[in-house]
């Protein structure tokens, strides 16, 4: 990785994140880390798959430093980066992790991202999260969507600072009514693990983030979906939840929000232990939360992966001009062949071979009576 190149590339994420943008802060660290990791790994004259470990190992312990979840960047690097738990790779991003948490303990201190108060896991829950993690899959492979082609159209060219300048404008007038809009979302998470919001306000930070996150990456704009997927994974488990609390109450919302984040963030990042863990230590969660987050995880992974697994659709394109009767790839009607004149005593006529679409098809093959094109 190029140094002065990822160097500006981090520096422009922190600016953006700082100045408002609705996307993630943990890109830039990810990508630092592991710019750092394979020079250390080039210095040190590693092989090649030792060096795509190190480069991991660096991306992990970035975003475990950047918010104090050292088991959870472990996971991130066996199970999203590396694809393996091979203890040559989880040793070492264990330690990594740990280390890189233990040294930003000195300026960030060590305390959770998100603060809870008072809930509980009641039977309500557990039906809750069987029923909506479906509905959290489905509405994750959306978000995914979504964001994908918001990247992919995303500028490449002097139109990109424009529509940046444009976007955060925006933003900017948007969170005059609504100031929990700003940032990457973690003060509407934490309003709904906190019970403090309710089921219209949750709809609209809901549309109101959806919407700054595609509008920043159409944009151009960089940053990572961690946080702002769970941001809307807990807006919506509010709607559900506040739904299901009219049915059957006695559940806090921040009890279904706390779900809802989990379940939509591991279908919409495709990263299921890590998501689980990732939930757990930005919350300290107790134990109580795992049987219900495991179900909604499970079944926000399976539809979403039934939604990825579905068939494409093909695309057919109209012929026009198309002469009836006349093999496909024919497009207009071939041009008669002319012969010179004969004796009329030669006998009959040899049949006539159209060739259409670059396969030989006999359109009139027999001569006179028993031709039936004549």
């Amino acid at each position: 990785m190029p140094v002065v190149a990822t160097l500006i590339h981090a520096l422009l994420q922190i600016i953006t994140v700082a100045l408002g943008s609705p996307l993630g802060r943990e890109v830039a660290p990810r990508e630092v880390g592991a710019m750092s990791a394979g020079r250390l790994a080039r210095a040190f004259s590693l092989g090649d798959a030792d060096t795509r470990v190190m480069m991991a190992c660096g991306a992990g312990a970035g975003l475990a430093a950047v918010y104090n979840v050292p088991l959870a960047g472990a996971l991130f690097v066996l199970e999203v980066i590396m694809g393996t738990f091979n203890f040559s790779v989880m040793i070492p991003a264990l330690a990594c992790c740990a280390i890189a948490t233990v040294v930003a303990w000195a300026g960030l201190g060590n305390e959770t991202q998100y603060h809870l108060s008072g809930l509980a896991v009641t039977p309500s829950l557990l039906v809750w999260s069987l029923l909506a993690g479906p509905l959290f899959g489905l509405a994750a492979y959306g978000f995914g969507r979504l964001t994908r082609s918001a990247r992919e159209k995303a500028p490449r060219n002097a139109l990109l600072p424009l529509l940046c300048l444009l976007n955060f404008t925006l933003i900017g007038l948007l969170a005059a009514y609504f100031p929990a809009l700003l940032g990457n979302g973690k003060g509407p998470a934490q309003l709904s693990f906190s019970n403090h919001l309710l089921i219209t306000a949750a709809a609209t930070l809901l549309l109101l983030k959806v919407a700054a996150i595609w509008g920043s990456l159409r944009a151009g704009a960089q940053g990572g979906l961690l946080t702002p997927g769970l941001t809307c994974g807990a807006l919506l488990a509010c709607l559900l939840g506040g739904a299901w609390n009219g049915l059957w109450p006695g559940t806090a919302p921040g009890a279904f929000a706390v779900i809802g984040a989990g379940a939509f963030l591991a279908a919409s990042m495709n990263m299921p232990l890590t998501a689980v863990v990732l939930i757990f230590e930005f919350t300290g969660l107790t134990l109580d939360f795992l049987l219900p987050m495991i179900v909604a995880v499970t079944g926000a992974m399976v539809l979403s992966r039934l939604c990825q697994q579905r068939p494409a659709r093909r695309k057919t394109v109209p012929r026009r001009n198309v002469a009836p009767g006349y093999p496909n790839g024919c497009r207009r009607k071939p041009p008669p062949h002319r012969y010179p004149a004969r004796d009329k005593r030669a006998g009959p006529p040899l049949p006539r071979v159209y060739v259409a679409g670059g396969s030989r098809s006999v359109i009139c093959g027999l001569p006179g009576s028993l031709n039936p094109c004549l």
